[in-house]
């Protein structure tokens, strides 16, 4: 593969290779859906000249260092100052930034005691310019559409990635279409696709439904597929694993746990790690653990049930709307992820997402609920002994808690969870549950009956 150049930056020609028959080609090449035509996987991004690069990586850490100072846009991005392991463009020129990545690495000292886990953490993905982790990836893949001269991009969405989509499709002068299940957005997402121009289709299906129609689509016309089956969204989404390891001193955690929804976001992540592994820029990769909701856990199913060799689709069905997912398309990555990095997949209840996310709200900071099932299922883990005190421990959170204000405000009035769900509970959790709710007070407008709270709280 020739060298070509990035604007100033001496870039690697990439290739796309299958993960399943192993057949390569350019990026130009791949099918509209991005399956191979030959046995119907997906693809990695592979670039052959970076494994030679091992002796200069730790000049990179210094550069990747700097370009936060910078004032360019691309610089100030957290995934194209790592552009040096992502040289998928043929000039930066094209790039399409809102200056996303660069999010928190939080400490989570509450949860942190009750696990007695120290060294717990949160990567909080909602951070992002539209309040998700899908703005690293779609950076990257609608750059690559840019470039490519595409007038249209596209995605089935539960509701990030349609607000991603629409935002840098907008930022580049360009048209979306977004494909919804009817009534199975939550509203804030739905809200940011539509203030940022795209076009909107409620699909009365689910969300493999509007894929599947999505499919079909992209082969009769002129527009580029932004679901998380292009392997270019990964290439953005696995810098989060450089950002980790830059927050920890070019050390990897122990164990990172990861939402399980179309299972892209595991492998991506597992991707980011490996290669920093490879330029020995960490001395070990970590456990990548993938958490699922008991109403939408194909995953979770295929490896009690099959090992991961098989995965059958389920009807999903959960309140965490972002990984309402029954059929995901990157499940055999993720299954791959699992197996190399010795990692877990649990699934955890609506009721112990919902405690979850009340806890991670009141460390401050907050989350949707599809991020929450990592907490839920990092106590799971421990409880089984397969997570040790002495670990150091990342939570990825996916989304921002504004993106479904619905279910917060639900679980704060005592309205979220059924009667029967509520019963179901373990005593313990069901009073823990009750003591983070905070509905709002009606009260008369005087000193004195605002007072009385405050002494009540005191109480209390």
């Amino acid at each position: 593969m020739a060298k070509k150049e990035m604007g100033s930056v001496t870039k690697t020609a990439h290739y796309l290779r299958c993960i399943g028959c192993g057949a390569t080609l350019s990026g130009p090449e791949a099918a509209e859906d991005f399956r191979c035509r030959s046995c119907g996987s997906l693809f990695e991004v592979e670039y052959p000249a970076i494994g030679g690069q091992r002796a200069i990586g730790r000049h990179w850490i210094d550069t990747w260092r700097q370009r936060r100072a910078s004032h360019s846009p691309l610089d100030r991005s957290g995934v194209w100052r790592f552009r040096e392991l992502l040289p998928i463009l043929e000039d930066e020129r094209n790039v399409v930034t809102l200056e996303e990545g660069n999010t928190p690495l939080y400490r989570l000292p509450r949860c942190a005691e009750a696990l007695s886990l120290p060294h717990l953490y949160a990567k909080h993905q909602g951070m992002n310019p539209t309040g998700s982790f899908k703005d690293t990836g779609m950076t990257a893949a609608l750059s690559v559409a840019h470039e490519r001269g595409f007038p249209w991009v596209a995605c089935a969405s539960t509701g990030n990635t349609s607000a991603a989509m629409a935002a840098y499709a907008a930022r580049a002068g360009m048209r979306a279409l977004v494909l919804l299940p009817e009534g199975k957005v939550a509203w804030g997402k739905l809200a940011q696709s539509l203030d940022y121009g795209a076009i909107n289709c409620q699909l009365k299906t689910d969300f493999d439904g509007c894929v599947a129609v999505l499919a079909e689509l992209v082969r009769k016309a002129p527009v580029y597929l932004l679901n998380s089956v292009n392997p270019y969204r990964l290439e953005g989404q696995k810098t989060a694993a450089m950002e980790i390891a830059e927050a920890m001193d070019w050390h990897a955690p122990d164990h990172v746990l990861v939402p399980g929804g179309n299972l892209a976001n595991s492998s991506a992540l597992g991707k980011g790690f490996a290669e920093l592994h490879a330029l020995g820029l960490i001395d070990r990769q970590p456990r990548i653990s993938i958490i699922q909701a008991e109403g939408a856990n194909p995953l979770f199913l295929s490896l009690a049930e099959h090992h991961g060799k098989h995965l059958a689709p389920v009807r999903a069905d959960t309140r965490a709307t972002a990984i309402r997912i029954g059929n995901p398309a990157s499940w055999v990555k993720a299954v791959r992820i699992l197996q190399s990095t010795g990692g877990w997949c649990e699934q955890v209840s609506e009721q112990e997402i919902a405690l979850a996310k009340a806890e991670i709200g009141a460390e401050g900071i907050g989350c949707e609920p599809a991020s929450a099932v990592t907490l839920a299922g990092l106590k799971k883990l421990v409880a089984r002994k397969r997570i040790h005190p002495r670990e150091k421990v990342v939570l990825v959170l996916t989304g921002h808690t504004l993106k479904d204000p619905e279910y917060t405000i639900d679980f704060h009035r005592g309205s979220l969870l059924k009667e029967e769900e509520m019963a179901a509970m373990p005593t313990p959790e069901r009073t823990q549950m009750q003591g983070l709710a905070r509905a709002p007070i009606v009260l008369e407008p005087s000193v004195e009956s605002v007072m009385r709270v405050l002494d009540a709280a005191v109480r209390f």
